[in-house]
């Protein structure tokens, strides 16, 4: 199994991102699936989920109302929008299963929130 994620970047306080995940090695449509952030110093923590068949979604409370997970079961793909985006949302976002199996993690997409 292989995560692979992308569509981090350096962007300013207010402005948008999407992230991608593609996953390989699996049929990815029978997992729940999540995105995590990692920031510096700090414990990886999730930032959103949802279900296989999208049947549910669920945020913590530091990104409800600013962020959207979805999952396309045909390209095998997953994706975040972050609308909104905070200093505070600045980390290396990665995809897992949810919860996260022990297959390795993917290297992760770098967001940095800066103005």
């Amino acid at each position: 199994v292989q995560f692979v994620e992308s569509g981090g970047g350096l962007v300013r306080p207010g402005e948008s991102l999407r992230l991608s995940c593609s996953l390989s090695g699996t049929k990815f449509r029978f997992f729940d699936m999540g995105w995590y952030r990692q920031a510096p110093g700090k414990q990886r923590e999730l930032v959103a989920s949802i279900t296989h068949g999208s049947t549910s979604t669920n945020f913590p409370a530091s990104v409800k109302g600013r962020c959207t997970i979805s999952r396309d079961d045909v390209k095998d793909m997953l994706y975040l929008q972050m609308n909104s985006l905070k200093a505070e949302d600045t980390a290396v976002y990665f995809c897992q299963f949810h919860p996260p199996s022990g297959d390795p993690w993917g290297q992760g997409t770098q967001v940095t929130v800066s103005s």
